[in-house]
């Protein structure tokens, strides 16, 4: 059963100015009441809806731990999230914040299309699934008691974070990276939203940060004690850092440990939402004619720059290897898919780069899958061009030729629903150097 109720905030930035967007501004939200996409309509399209509706009809049953997780274990397995995707973030940025701090933070895990943020001793767990169609959706599970009947609710507040410059204007997720206080209020100086395109040393401010990264440094578990210079952080003991038992009482949580890759991971797909759901609600919208600021040009704009991230053209290289703590880096690859000699768009690199084959894993995504036919083939259209070497855009050459090799081969093998052209000709005849 799904409940409406009155606002929220979910997982996001908290009444906190953000100031860059990895160099992308959107000025404008786009419409949710539009009569293209009618955003707060009923759907049934999403993970948690589908969820919501098995345990209505009685095909899912909750179970309710008293170890103070309540129903958090018995959510995520219902909803395929393994317990190794845990990132902790301790920045006072959600609709609990007064129950976070540094020594309590709060728990996201994650799937590909499915977020669930829990806070020990908090009254819900939260929820962010991405309808196909409609962008992320979100929503509460009462997680203090058993109830007889777990009831979802629908939250639509939460949009006064979540659609704007750190959603491209579409409702979604972000990873924020911010100067906290040792209390874990942010400051509002220096706020940022994080992907896989921002600098290695400006990441993860408020967040916990397990992993060994050599001398590269970043923000995570570290706070700014001095009140006159929130953004110098007190760094000591915060690189490099394989566990947490120095900074938190692991009792209550499933994991006592916040992966580095696994936030890396995250810190990717949220940017890579919701650039999906904006292309797709802005050709729905061009389509309907309800809005005269769609243009052909304004589209091929935004299919260029959500080609552009999905193959990670802007991400910066690593100057140290990064090595995670948990068997995210293990569990993650195993979902696949993988191509006839094996390799699979989700293994990890973390020499130079986050991912082995520089395209993004989401090209396997409902939401990818559910943009307009038109659009799709003009992602696939320009995404072959480049990979072959047609397209020899300034902005595209740095990918080198076997890599652009490996991922079209991998891609022909793994999707199904391809242009005929991708199939035809023989990579190894089309790949020519930029």
């Amino acid at each position: 059963m799904i409940r409406n109720v009155p606002p929220a905030l979910i997982l996001g930035v908290a009444a906190l100015w953000i100031g860059t967007v990895a160099g992308q501004q959107y000025p404008d939200n786009l419409s949710l009441n539009d009569p293209a996409i009618q955003y707060h309509r009923a759907s049934e399209a999403d993970p948690v809806a589908r969820l919501a509706d098995r345990l209505g009809r009685g095909g899912a049953v909750l179970q309710f731990r008293q170890d103070g997780t309540g129903y958090l274990a018995s959510a995520l397995t219902q909803l395929g999230i393994t317990v190794d995707s845990q990132v902790l973030v301790f920045s006072k940025t959600s609709m609990q914040a007064a129950r976070i701090s540094p020594r309590n933070p709060r728990a996201i895990y994650f799937t590909d299309d499915v977020a669930v943020g829990f806070v020990r001793g908090g009254n819900v767990l939260e929820f962010a699934a991405v309808n196909p169609q409609q962008g992320v959706m979100f929503y509460t599970l009462p997680n203090q008691e058993p109830a007889e009947e777990p009831v979802l609710s629908r939250r639509g507040g939460c949009l006064r974070c979540h659609q704007g410059p750190a959603t491209a204007g579409v409702p979604g997720m972000f990873v924020s990276s911010v100067y906290p206080r040792p209390s874990g209020f942010p400051s509002r100086l220096g706020a940022i939203v994080t992907d896989h395109r921002t600098a290695f040393e400006d990441r993860w401010g408020g967040w916990y940060v397990n992993g060994h990264t050599g001398t590269m440094r970043h923000r995570g578990n570290a706070v700014g004690r001095n009140l006159d210079r929130p953004d110098t952080l007190d760094l000591e003991g915060a690189a490099n850092l394989l566990d947490l038992h120095r900074k938190i009482d692991p009792a209550g949580y499933l994991s006592p440990l916040s992966d580095i890759v696994a936030l890396m991971t995250l810190e990717h797909q949220t940017q890579m939402t919701s650039l999906l759901t904006r292309l797709g609600w802005r050709a729905r919208i061009a389509r309907h004619g309800s809005s005269h600021d769609v243009t052909s040009r304004s589209l091929a704009s935004d299919i260029t720059d959500l080609v552009a991230y999905m193959l990670f053209v802007d991400e910066p290289l690593l100057k140290e290897p990064v090595t995670g703590v948990s068997s995210f880096t293990r569990t993650f690859v195993r979902r696949g898919p993988r191509d006839n000699r094996g390799r699979s768009l989700r293994e990890f690199d973390l020499t130079r780069r986050l991912f082995r084959y520089p395209l993004s894993y989401m090209v396997y995504s409902a939401a990818f899958d559910a943009l307009p036919d038109d659009m799709r083939n003009e992602v696939y259209g320009l995404l072959f061009d480049v990979l072959v070497g047609k397209n020899r855009h300034p902005r595209f050459t740095r990918l080198p030729v076997d890599d652009r090799m490996a991922i079209l081969e991998i891609v022909r093998d793994t999707k199904s629903d391809l242009p005929l052209y991708w199939r035809e000709i023989p990579p190894s005849v089309t790949i020519r150097k930029h």
